[in-house]
């Protein structure tokens, strides 16, 4: 596996590890205190580990790459733990920029 491959492959598992951080300070957010639950620093803690394999991704992709990468990433996973975890109603407009995030990663990548 050449480096680039591996850098997409750790950019999207840092989504993996975003989206659970996410999930833990969305737990959070439903305490009374959030910012002092188990689960706000448990979330932070999960951003927080992610930090030190930036540095590699970056070594071997574009910044535009990574960012549409990531965030394309993070939008399909946050919207699968709203509608499967969290009960959340998901709009045809909403469906229909998911779509266009995801013509914009295959763009990007086809052409970068």
């Amino acid at each position: 596996m050449d480096k680039s491959t591996l850098a997409v492959a750790v950019t999207i598992a840092f989504s993996v590890i975003g989206v659970t951080g996410d999930y833990f300070l969305k737990l959070a957010s439903a305490r009374e205190q959030p910012l002092r639950s188990g689960w706000f620093y448990l979330g932070f803690a999960l951003y927080a580990s992610t930090a030190f394999g930036w540095v590699f991704v970056m070594r071997h992709l574009k910044l535009a790459t990574i960012s549409v990468l990531y965030s394309v990433s993070m939008v399909l996973l946050l919207t699968a733990i709203g509608v499967g975890v969290f009960r959340e109603p998901l709009s045809y407009s909403e469906l229909a920029g998911i779509a266009l995030a995801v013509a914009s990663l295959v763009l990007l990548m086809r052409f970068a």
